[in-house]
C-alpha cells in the first residue's frame, strides 16, 4: 500500500473529512513518527507492532567488485518488531476485529 492509497482508503472510510484534511493527517502522522525515531524513541502500536532504532557498530567491509577493504561507519537503522497478534493474523489464526 502506498501513501496515496492509504489516504484514499481513509478518505473513503471518513466521508465527512475532506481529502486534503486526510492528506494532512497522514503527513502529520508520518512526520511525528519519524521525529520520534530520530530522537531515539520508540513507537508502539498495540496489536500491530513497534518501530524502534537499532545501533550498528562501525566495521570493516569489503567492496564486492574489487575485494578492497572499506570502513563502514557506525549508524542507526530503523527496525520493526511485529506484535504477536499481527503474526497470528498473518498466519490465519485470528480473525480481524
Amino acid at each position: 500500500m502506498t501513501r496515496s492509497e492509504l489516504t484514499d482508503r481513509l478518505a473513503m472510510a471518513n466521508p465527512s473529512l475532506a481529502r486534503r484534511d486526510v492528506e494532512r493527517l497522514v503527513t502529520l502522522l508520518f512526520a511525528t513518527m519519524a521525529d520520534q525515531l530520530v530522537a531515539g524513541g520508540r513507537i508502539e502500536l498495540r496489536r500491530f507492532g513497534a518501530f524502534l532504532t537499532k545501533a550498528r557498530r562501525a566495521r570493516i567491509g569489503r567492496n564486492p567488485r574489487t575485494g578492497e577493504e572499506v570502513t563502514v561507519a557506525a549508524k542507526r537503522v530503523p527496525s520493526f518488531r511485529p506484535a504477536a497478534g499481527l503474526i497470528k493474523r498473518l498466519n490465519g489464526k485470528v480473525h480481524s476485529d
